[in-house]
């Protein structure tokens, strides 16, 4: 039996009450599917989440648009690179024996930190108003976590690199570079600098975000990931970034409920909670649609390109739910905003998600389909509709309802026509 096959093994009977060398997952082993310890994992990103789409909301509802869309991004950036860089190396090496859970467990404690900061950071922002002088964005319990994170996965990749000698180049090039990139967060975070010289070091430090595995692998085949692994590992992350949708929608109708017992329902708080629901679980049907784990089979040299690019599709997603939220707000007269600018913050968004996934499904597959633009061309027309009604005085739950219908171009689409266009693309892809 081979080492990779060994730790599978190993994983299969449970925790390994002994150490099992981190030689490499088999990236074709059956039935590889995530695991409790990576599903705990994640419970952690919620708070960060969920978070960072309060932050949000109640910034947009306060009329700070451009500073709350900055500072989200910040946060959902942050948030998805440290999700993502534990979850390939999950995939490649993840041993699940005592050690791997104790320092898997400091990776929780980190994300924990990282959220409590996500106030503080938000709060700040408004000390950036001006490029004159200095300016202060507080990142310190946010880089503090993330220390805290990156300390546990630098001790996880010198293991990796120590036991598995085919992987020692790449674990050292990250260790090397994660500390590099480190290290400039925390002088960000702890020097007081110049807003121009701040603004220029979160350009240059999110590009080596961005770039760190094509320095430390070369391409997306230098470790040995799972594709179905990690094609369910995004999966399980929408659905928990999807869940502020549903998290928004409760927000959004708490003080719509009339009555003492909460029973007096009125329209706008059915609106409300119709539009949630079904934008949520049409923007969660459109997802599922791509069989992401196929395509990485044959397509393994862009899981780079499958990786990061959800960045934008989970900020998309978040802020989706962040919407509903502001939508909420405004309804319950808390908000300063006008009743274009909620369903902006609402029809954005969610544009932006559906707008990846076609992107994501045409640079996979190599492959543009007429009927594909047909679908998104509707899909931003629904969009574009909801906020000319909002513009035409027709209330915001009405445009709610209109925003839900967006996804669901997609679903009809996919479930009449597109999916005889998928199976295509699919079986050229194997045969090529």
């Amino acid at each position: 039996m081979s080492d990779s096959a060994r730790g599978g093994a190993a994983e299969g009977r449970g925790l390994a009450h002994r150490l099992t060398p981190m030689t490499g997952r088999d990236p074709a082993e059956r039935g590889r599917v995530s695991t409790p310890l990576e599903l705990l994992f994640d419970l952690t990103f919620v708070v960060a989440v969920g978070t960072a789409a309060a932050q949000f909301a109640e910034m947009v509802a306060e009329g700070h648009t451009a500073r709350a869309v900055a500072a989200f991004v910040l946060a959902m950036f942050a948030i998805s690179v440290a999700w993502i860089s534990f979850s390939w190396f999950a995939s490649a090496f993840g041993t699940d024996d005592w050690l791997y859970r104790a320092l898997t467990m400091v990776q929780m404690i980190g994300v924990v930190v990282f959220a409590l900061g996500l106030p503080a950071m938000f709060h700040s922002l408004g000390a950036l108003d001006s490029l004159d002088g200095d300016g202060h964005l507080e990142l310190r319990a946010m880089v503090i976590g993330y220390v805290v994170m990156r300390i546990a996965m630098v001790l996880q990749w010198w293991r990796a690199a120590r036991e598995s000698p085919s992987f020692h180049r790449v674990g050292m090039a990250n260790i090397r570079w994660t500390v590099i990139a480190q290290a400039g967060w925390i002088v960000v975070a702890f020097v007081r600098l110049p807003v121009v010289a701040l603004l220029a070091a979160f350009v240059v430090l999110a590009a080596l975000e961005l770039v760190l595995p094509v320095l430390t692998q070369g391409d997306a085949g230098g470790t040995p990931w799972h594709p179905h692994h990690v094609a369910e590992r995004y999966g399980l992350f929408a659905i928990i970034t999807l869940g502020e949708g549903v998290v928004g929608t409760v927000a959004s109708s708490g003080e719509l409920l009339g009555g003492a017992d909460g029973t007096a329902w009125t329209a706008n708080a059915v609106a409300v909670v119709v539009a949630g629901v079904g934008l949520t679980f049409g923007m969660w049907w459109v997802y599922f649609a791509t069989p992401f784990g196929d395509i990485l089979v044959h397509r393994r040299r862009r899981g780079y390109l499958f990786g990061y690019g959800h960045i934008l599709l989970f900020i998309g997603i978040a802020g989706a739910g962040a919407g509903l939220h502001v939508a909420g707000l405004q309804l319950e007269h808390h908000a300063k905003i006008g009743e274009v600018a909620v369903v902006l913050a609402l029809a954005l968004p969610v544009g932006l998600y559906l707008l990846m996934v076609y992107l994501l499904h045409t640079l996979l597959l190599s492959a543009a389909d007429r009927f594909h633009l047909l679908l998104i061309s509707l899909t931003l027309a629904v969009l574009a509709v909801a906020v000319l009604l909002a513009l035409s005085g027709v209330p915001v739950a009405v445009c709610l309802l209109v925003v839900m219908l967006a996804p669901f171009v997609t679903v009809i689409g996919y479930e009449t026509v597109g999916h005889r266009h998928q199976a295509r693309m699919l079986a050229d892809l194997e045969a090529g």
